[in-house]
C-alpha cells in the first residue's frame, strides 16, 4: 500500500543517509518513477526532503529532522513509549527493536528512567517471562498449544487449546482459548499452565464478538457472606486483597472485612495463609470447616 510505503520511506531516510532513487526503488520493489512520485507526495505533505542531481547527488532529509516536529506532541511520544514498555515487559516479539527505532525517530532515549515495568512476581525466573512470549506468538500466528494444567484443587489435566487472548486481571495473567476437550471457551491462569508446547498446525477460530473476561466471573448472589476479623499485624495485606468499602476499622485496631465468597477448598487455603491473624465470624459453617482444616494441620505436628 502506498501509505505504508511512504511511512517506511521516511523511516528509511530518517537516519540521515543520502540515497539514490534506484536504491529506494530496489528496497521497496517499485520503479524509480514511483519513487519520484512518492517523494513529491511527501514534499507536498510537509516532509523536508532534499533531492539533488548529478554525481554525488541523491535524496535525503534536512539534517536534524525528526518526526516529533511534525506529527507527534511530547505527550504523544511519551504515550507511545509507555505502550511499548508494556509490550517489552511481556516479552512481546520485536518490542525491544521497535523501542530502539522509535527512540531514533524521536531523537531521544527510548527508555525513560521514570518507568520500569515487570509483570512477573518477585523471584520469578526467565521461564515465566518466556511463557508469555510463547503464548503471544501462538495467538498471533494461530497455533494451538498443549500444556499440563493444575486447577485450584491441584488436579492435573492435559489440555489442547486454541489461544485467542491474553488477559491481565487482578495482578494475574490469564489466557482465553477454545478448549478442545471441553469444546468451549475457557479461561486458564498462566501460572498453572506447565510445559507449554506450541503445535505446528494452525486454526481459524476468532474470539466471539463482544467477549468480555468480566462476563465469565460467577455471580456472587449465591455466595455466602463472609465476615472476617483481621488483626492489626496483617493490615498490610488487606488493601492488596479487598476493596475499601468491604473493610471496617475497629477501635482496637483490628479490621472487619465483609464480602461474598464460595465455600471452596481454595477459599480455606487462602484464609489459612493469614495464619492466626484472621478469625471467621460468619458464616458458622465456614468457622467449623476452617477449624477442621486447622486441626488437620496441627495433627501433622502432634508428635513434635
Amino acid at each position: 500500500m502506498q501509505i505504508e510505503r511512504l511511512i517506511n520511506m521516511v523511516f528509511y531516510l530518517i537516519h540521515g543517509r543520502q540515497v539514490t532513487a534506484r536504491e529506494l526503488a530496489d528496497y521497496f520493489h517499485v520503479s524509480t518513477r514511483t519513487i519520484y512520485r512518492d517523494i513529491n507526495t511527501l514534499t507536498l505533505a510537509g516532509i523536508p526532503i532534499i533531492s539533488t542531481r548529478g554525481a554525488g547527488g541523491g535524496i535525503s532529509l534536512i539534517d536534524g529532522y525528526t518526526l516529533n516536529k511534525s506529527l507527534f506532541s511530547r505527550e504523544e511520544q511519551e504515550n507511545i513509549f509507555q505502550s511499548l514498555r508494556l509490550l517489552q515487559a511481556t516479552r512481546y516479539p520485536h518490542a525491544e527493536l521497535t523501542l530502539r527505532k522509535i527512540g531514533a525517530i524521536f531523537g531521544q532515549a527510548q527508555e525513560p528512567q521514570w518507568l520500569d515495568i515487570d509483570f512477573t512476581f518477585w523471584g520469578s525466573d526467565e521461564e515465566q517471562k518466556t511463557d508469555l512470549s510463547t503464548l503471544q506468538s501462538a495467538i498471533l500466528s494461530k497455533h494451538p498449544i498443549a500444556f499440563d494444567y493444575f486447577n485450584s484443587e491441584l488436579q492435573k489435566s492435559e489440555r489442547i487449546i486454541e489461544p485467542l487472548q491474553l488477559a491481565f486481571k487482578s495482578r494475574t495473567w490469564y489466557v482465553v482459548g477454545y478448549c478442545r476437550s471441553r469444546q468451549e471457551i475457557r479461561i486458564f491462569r498462566i501460572s498453572r499452565m506447565k510445559h507449554i508446547r506450541v503445535r505446528p498446525e494452525t486454526f481459524t477460530r476468532e474470539l466471539p464478538h463482544g467477549y468480555s473476561l468480566s462476563g465469565n466471573v460467577p455471580t456472587e448472589c449465591n455466595f455466602p457472606v463472609f465476615k472476617l476479623k483481621f488483626a492489626p499485624e496483617i493490615a498490610y495485606r488487606l488493601y492488596d486483597d479487598f476493596q475499601e468499602y468491604q473493610m471496617e476499622t475497629c477501635s482496637d485496631g483490628s479490621f472487619i472485612v465483609t464480602f461474598p465468597y464460595p465455600l471452596t477448598e481454595w477459599t480455606f487455603h487462602y484464609l489459612l495463609s493469614f495464619g492466626k491473624y484472621v478469625e471467621i465470624l460468619e458464616p458458622k459453617i465456614a468457622r467449623t470447616l476452617l477449624k477442621e482444616r486447622a486441626l488437620e494441620i496441627a495433627n501433622i505436628y502432634e508428635n513434635i
